[in-house]
């Protein structure tokens, strides 16, 4: 069973250093107060797997929308992402040599996240064949199948997942809303520890057995989010 913890129990169970993933796009479905959290508790060196690098301003006017703040404040040391162009300190932050940078198509960048939760052993695909894809570090080699050419891409895990949910019951069932399950639904799957923040903390059975997203068994600690 999943256990309940306060934000800061959450953040303390996050090492310097870890590879985390974070749910959301563009900063929709980013587990908000856990990822404030974190930027404010001083750890870094980290890797991030993220679909972006968020915005510098959200939709209630802040500064620094979801995992752009961990960007801002130099705590990530290796960011890999599909899409960054709506973040400019990721380029800035890039061409200093601050923080490395690894950009993979989006789809792959699904896709190797669930490869990592399903065991399997990497991802075969075209995209990206031809192109400064495939000499990403992720790219495992080539391979050729009725005379076409793909790249195989290793499968990627993390130390964390640090994911949200709009209904979590107490167990740790999860009910996404609209497109937030983006990201947060394989990358429930492909950590060592997952930590969900419940926009509403509910009891179990009230999300209905055929309406659960991520099932608890992959979720280690839920933060209540919604009274946080």
């Amino acid at each position: 069973m999943a256990k309940i913890v306060t934000i800061e129990e959450a953040v303390a169970l996050i090492p310097d250093g870890a590879t985390i993933m974070v749910g959301g796009f563009m900063g929709c479905g980013n587990p908000l107060k856990v990822v404030k959290a974190l930027a404010e508790s001083g750890k870094g060196n980290f890797t991030m797997i993220c679909n972006d690098g968020s915005m510098l301003g959200g939709p209630s006017g802040e500064e620094f929308y979801g995992v752009a703040q961990l960007i801002h404040n130099k705590q990530i040391k290796h960011l890999i992402a599909s899409h960054v162009g709506l973040n400019p300190e990721v380029a800035t932050l890039m061409n200093s040599g601050e923080m490395k940078v690894t950009l993979i198509p989006q789809g792959s960048l699904a896709e190797m996240i669930r490869a990592g939760g399903a065991g399997l052993g990497g991802v075969i695909t075209p995209t990206g064949f031809g192109t400064l894809v495939e000499e990403g570090e992720h790219i495992a080699g080539q391979i050729e199948i009725d005379g076409k050419r793909y790249l195989i891409e290793k499968p990627l895990r993390a130390d964390v997942a640090l994911i949200s949910g709009y209904r979590v019951d107490k167990k740790g069932n999860i009910w996404y809303k609209g497109t937030t399950r983006n990201f947060n639904l394989p990358m429930a799957t492909a950590a060592d520890l997952v930590i969900v923040e419940a926009d509403n903390l509910v009891e179990v059975g009230e999300i209905e057995p055929e309406n659960v997203m991520t099932s608890c068994v992959f979720v280690d600690y839920i933060v209540d989010g919604g009274n946080a």
